[in-house]
């Protein structure tokens, strides 16, 4: 009996300072934000519509320290660069706005793909519905994508703030969880 006293008193520490550590670790994380970066696709190289504004303050009021809003034009090199720096920089997400329609020049979905290791096509679905129910045709009509690259995540978003609204209302709902996620070893 009293060996089974005795297991019973050292499993219950076990799971308490398990629980206690699980906290620490929990609470370490709330404590530091976690980074993002906006990239803006525009020919221009103007974010004319405010729209990597809009993308940085939706993600500051989740959450996230925003590093920086950078603007590429519509050149799949270009894009590609920006996301990949972003993801060797070591931020958490990254959003890019636009580039992402049917038009020639809406290469964002072809720069994004290489980089990917894990596509997230439920997230994909949920931008493309969400957007679509709130009337944002061009959300609808996006090719965007959404995936894990290394401990990043990488979203392609429809350049209108209707898109970028109700996007980052899926996204923001979902990217804590998918960062905890990879971010575990």
């Amino acid at each position: 009996m009293t060996g089974s006293t005795f297991d019973e008193t050292t499993r219950d520490d076990s799971v308490a300072d398990a629980a206690a550590r699980a906290a620490a670790a929990s609470s370490d994380r709330e404590t530091v934000a976690a980074r993002a970066l906006v990239v803006v696709v525009a020919d221009d190289h103007q974010d004319s519509d405010g729209l990597g504004a809009l993308v940085g303050e939706l993600l500051e009021e989740a959450d996230f320290h925003v590093d920086a809003t950078v603007v590429v034009s519509g050149d799949e090199v270009e894009i590609r660069n920006a996301l990949n720096t972003a993801v060797i920089g070591g931020v958490d997400v990254v959003i890019s706005v636009g580039g992402v329609g049917v038009r020639a020049r809406d290469v964002a979905p072809e720069a994004t793909e290489p980089l990917l290791d894990r596509r997230l096509p439920g997230i994909e679905e949920a931008v493309r519905s969400s957007g679509l129910a709130a009337g944002a045709t061009d959300a609808g009509l996006s090719r965007g994508l959404a995936g894990i690259s290394g401990q990043t995540l990488v979203v392609n978003l429809a350049d209108s703030r209707s898109a970028v609204r109700d996007g980052m209302a899926t996204i923001t709902m979902l990217a804590h969880h998918v960062i905890d996620d990879i971010t575990e070893f």
